[in-house]
This record gives C-alpha cells, structure tokens and sequence, in this order.
C-alpha cells in the first residue's frame, strides 16, 4: 500500500459527502430502503440517520403521490433509463411540505447488476417562490402596462366623449323641436347615431386595451387601421408632436389581430413621443417585403407587411438598442415607464407569425418596425359591416321572449327593438323575477344583461339550464370578457343596433331547433 492515502479514498469521500449541507444525498436499496443520510438530508427533512435509515424513501411524499405510485415509478424509471429527474413537493419529519428537485440513478457492480440507488434532493421551496413572485409582479406589471396606455389617454377621451355627448345631446334636443313643428329630422337623428358609434368604438378600444386576451388573427387593412387611429393618435401625443403618414397607394392586408396591433402601434408611437420631449415629427408608414431565407435574419423567409414608426428624437447607443426589446429595461425615469412595452409589442408580432426590429443611431431618431406576415386570400375576414339597418333586419317566426335588465332606460329600448321585430316580449327588472316568469309561462328565448346585481346574467343562464335544459339564452354584455364557461354562449356587445339584434336572436332560435329536431331523430332511433 502507498504511504500517501489517493485523494479520493473512501474515508475522504465520505467525509465529502457528509459535509454537504445544500444537498439531501443518500443510497437506497433495490427495493427503496434507505441506506445512507448526510447532513443536508437532516438539514431540511429533518430525520436524524437513526429515524430514517431502514425505513422506505416514500415517507417523504406526499399521501397524494404515495397513492399514485410515484416513488415505486421513480425507481422504475431510473432502472430502465438510468436517469431519473422530476420536481415536487416533499414531505418533512414535521409534515410541512417543501419543493424539491429529486434525481435518482442506478448504482450498479462491475457485473451490471444493480445493487442500489443514489439519491439526491435540494430544497427549491425559496427559489420557487421567488419565481412565483416573480411571476406575479411580472403580470401585475404587463396590466399596468395597459392600463398607463389608457391613464395617458383619459384626459383626451374625456374630451372626446363630451363632444360626442354634446352632438348627441344638441342632435336629440332639435330633433323633437324640429318634430314638434312637422319638420324633417332625419339629419339630426343620423348625427346623433354617428356620434354614438363613434363612442362605441373609443368604449371598444379602451375595453381592448384593458383585457386579457388571446389573439383573434385575421386580415387587417393597416392603411385603414392607422386612418382611424388618427384623431386617437394627436390626442395621446398631444400638440407638440406632428404625424405624417406614408403608405403606398396599394398595400396587402398583415394577418393579425386588429386590436392588438392598434394597442402595438400605440405602445410604438408613445415611445416615439416620449423620445422627443421638446416635440417633433413622427412617420407612420407601411410597405410590403418578401423576404429570402436568411439564417442571421430575424425573420423567416416570406411575404411581410412592414409597418414603421420613425421618429427624430434622441436616438439609442449600441449598448441601449442592444436591450431594448428586453422585459423591464427602460431608459425612462423612474415611475415614467415599465420597461415592457417594447417587448410586448415584440411578443405580440412574434404570436402573429412576425418580428419587430429596431435601428437607431444616437442623435439621430429611431425606426421601430413591426413585420407581420401579409395574410393570404383564404385566411377568414371578418364579416363585413352591414350599413344599411332597414335592408338587414332578418325575418323571423315570431317568438315570446324574455327579456332581462336591472336598467329601465336598456329594457325598455332592448324591449321596443324586439317588438318592432314582430316578437311578444316579457320584461323581468332582475335574474330572479325572470325565473319566477318563466315558471308561469311558456317562453321561446330568454336576452339577458350580464352584469346586474344579486344574479349576473351568467348565474341566471346557469339556473335556466338546470330548470329548463334546451331554453336559448343571448347574453348582452358592456364587458370585455366574460366568464370561461359562458364563452359558447350566443353574446351581444352593447351598444347594438336592431339589425344586430335581430341577426342574434333569428340565429339562436333556429340554431335551437335544429338541436330540439337532431335530439327528437336521436330518440326515435
């Protein structure tokens, strides 16, 4: 024998793993006995080697895991793969749970046969809860990110609102002065829709902005979409900062979600402002691309819309565009900006198939584009508006309906509507006069407000299922977002028009006939 020990004699290698205090690391048997224990391994599960050794390894998960077999699958996987990983929640001495990262490997004799295991554990319970935190704030900061976009808008939307009230409002007020007198009053009326309509759309694009939600791909005229952000964009940007726009006299449609990448070319334009606190000029402009494959390109080969913001502000130094696209980096003050916007405007050309690029030379402004793919001809679009109320108004057999609204002013106009229609209609105040009505009589359909006090529209749609299973029921709703499980419902946004209504509830009814007609072949087969 040498008289110098080799350094990684049995004695010292012990000893090593003995002293090891951040890992849980011990043998087990072939059949899961434990069979060794270190220090970490008291460390955190808390046995002392002599509680623990002789007993099986699954005492330390969970009853839940006990019963669906994982320790006995652990072993397995690790026999048959020579590798076993997984993370999960372990069991202490004194019961308290901790998140573990757990590897198994075989331990085999020169011969092959295997003789054991070696486990070993480490307590990830603060990591990940620092990563859940993380997770959290991230989120809570991604809506705030939202909601500072409509924070930078309220006061101009305020402004909007009013002069759209104040049409409405003066267009109404002639309209029974000039009616009184016999007089056409048609001009006045179409004004005062006109103006509404422009209000649904801004209630529409705050809603948007405000939600969350997957996107909705389709084809999207940009020239069209920028036109009509043009009165949004000068009064976010305000009077100092001009826009120009430049776009060819033909450019294809980008596959993309419209209302998403409205909110995209916003995020870009106020960055773009906020860029030239002294004011200056921004240009809008949009051009189609095919591109080659190109593996160093950040995008893949193919037909693009690209649309850009250009601006003539302070521009960026290689090290700042470097990052610029990277979550929460921000080159503004402090409480003037998340740092998210450009990656989630980054996110969001990439779920549409794009990318978004950045160039920028210090003192010289910045180009931030967006690459969305040009959608193709038999991609869905989105149905076309219809203009004409009177023409649309779909003829239906007349139903009795049940119609559903804590607010009088909307019962009574969604009432008004449904009966022009040639319907009989009901009107409940609440969820529960409605079903108290409907225990009365015979009803073809129920229309129902969702958000009203006591009952929501959702809870009412719930206990008509339970009571009178195959009842339609159309929910009409000034939200964003409903429920998950109110997403197959027929839905109606306000504000409405008649034609609206009827198309909704001319489609619902027919569509539950024609499930009452397959169930009644079902049963005579």
């Amino acid at each position: 024998m040498s008289a110098v020990e080799p350094a990684w004699s049995g004695n010292r290698f012990e000893l090593l793993v003995q002293s090891i205090t951040d890992y849980a690391i011990f043998m087990l048997s072939t059949d899961g006995i434990v069979a060794s224990w270190n220090a970490g391994a008291r460390r955190f599960k808390g046995y002392e080697a002599e509680e623990i050794i002789g007993r099986h390894f699954s005492l330390f998960y969970t009853p839940e895991d006990q019963a669906a077999g994982i320790p006995a699958l652990a072993l397995a996987t690790a026999e048959k793969t020579g590798h076993f990983e997984a993370e999960g929640w372990r069991v202490r001495k004194d019961g308290s749970r901790f998140w573990a990262n757990v590897v198994i490997d075989p331990i085999r004799d020169p011969n092959g046969t295997l003789i054991g295991f070696a486990k070993i554990t480490r307590d990830l319970t603060e990591r990940r809860e620092t990563q859940l935190a993380l997770e959290e704030a991230r989120e809570a900061i991604f809506q705030s990110q939202k909601m500072d976009a409509i924070g930078k808008l309220t006061g101009g939307v305020a402004h909007d609102f009013n002069n759209l009230l104040a049409v409405i409002v003066g267009s109404l007020d002639l309209a029974r002065l000039r009616l009184a007198a016999g007089a056409d009053v048609s001009r006045y009326i179409d004004n005062a829709m006109t103006a509404a309509e422009r209000g649904a759309t801004l209630t529409q694009r705050m809603l948007a902005f405000a939600r969350r939600q997957e996107l909705k791909l389709q084809s999207v005229d940009c020239v069209a979409l920028v036109r009509d952000m043009a009165d949004l964009l000068k009064t976010t940007l305000g009077s100092g900062i001009a826009i120009e726009t430049r776009f060819p006299l033909h450019l294809a449609p980008a596959y993309a979600d419209p209302s998403q990448l409205e909110l995209a070319l916003l995020n870009l334009a106020v960055n773009a402002g906020d860029a030239m606190p002294q004011g200056g000029r921004i240009i809008i402009e949009g051009a189609e691309t095919i591109l080659p494959g190109n593996p160093r390109s950040d995008h893949e080969s193919g037909h693009y819309v690209r649309l850009s913001i250009v601006d003539e502000g302070e521009g960026m130094d290689e090290a700042t565009l470097e990052r610029a696209r990277e979550p929460f980096f921000t080159t503004k003050g402090v409480g003037k900006g998340t740092g998210l916007g450009l990656s989630m405007v980054h996110g969001f050309a990439e779920q549409c198939g794009g990318s978004l690029t950045i160039s920028s030379t210090l003192g010289h402004g910045t180009t931030v584009s967006l690459w969305l793919p040009v959608a193709v001809q038999d991609m869905a679009a989105p149905e076309a508006v219809r203009t004409d109320d009177a023409a649309f108004i779909e003829a239906s057999e007349p139903l009795v309906i049940l119609a559903v609204d804590d607010d009088d002013l909307v019962l009574t106009n969604t009432a008004g509507m449904l009966e022009e229609l040639g319907h009989t209609v009901f009107l409940a105040a609440s969820g529960a006069d409605a079903l108290r009505m409907l225990e009365e009589g015979n009803v073809d359909l129920v229309i129902t407000d969702y958000a009203m006090p006591g009952m929501t529209g959702a809870q009412l749609a719930d206990a008509i299922d339970e009571r009178l299973p195959g009842l339609p029921v159309i929910i009409i709703t000034g939200f964003a977002e409903l429920p998950p499980h109110m997403t197959n419902r027929p839905r109606l946004d306000k504000p409405f028009k008649q034609a609206e209504l009827a198309r909704i509830v001319t489609s619902t009814a027919q569509g539950s006939q024609r499930l009452l007609r397959l169930a009644a072949h079902s049963d005579d087969r």
